[in-house]
């Protein structure tokens, strides 16, 4: 599945979140990237679009892939590692993507007063 993607997230793996990787049953799925050891998690144009308004804008390689800021890589490479799985966009997504991120509790409309 993942080679029919639109899209790549990127998450670069030090020597501890390495060890983790294998011992959830991913070590098939390192991969170098750039000289790193990376796993790359794969989403769809919808997913970027989402993730590109909640990031703003993030800068994808020639391969379509992006690093996501540390706090959102961290909670996306949590996910991986209790899904045992790098097909988890569509339940990642609702925990990167805030569309209210940035807004007021009052909303749009109102003052905010």
């Amino acid at each position: 599945m993942a080679d029919t993607a639109d899209f790549y997230i990127n998450l670069f793996l030090d020597g501890e979140k390495e060890k983790k990787a294998q011992e959830a049953g991913l070590g098939s799925q390192i991969q170098e990237i750039d000289g790193k050891k990376a796993l790359r998690v794969a989403m769809t144009k919808k997913d970027q679009k989402k993730l590109e308004k909640g990031f703003g804008e993030l800068p994808f390689d020639a391969s379509n892939a992006c690093v996501l800021p540390q706090e959102a890589s961290d909670t996306l490479m949590q996910i991986v590692l209790d899904m045992k799985s790098v097909d988890v966009m569509k339940f990642a997504i609702t925990k990167l993507y805030n569309p209210l991120k940035g807004r007021d509790v009052f909303g749009r409309g109102t003052g905010g007063r």
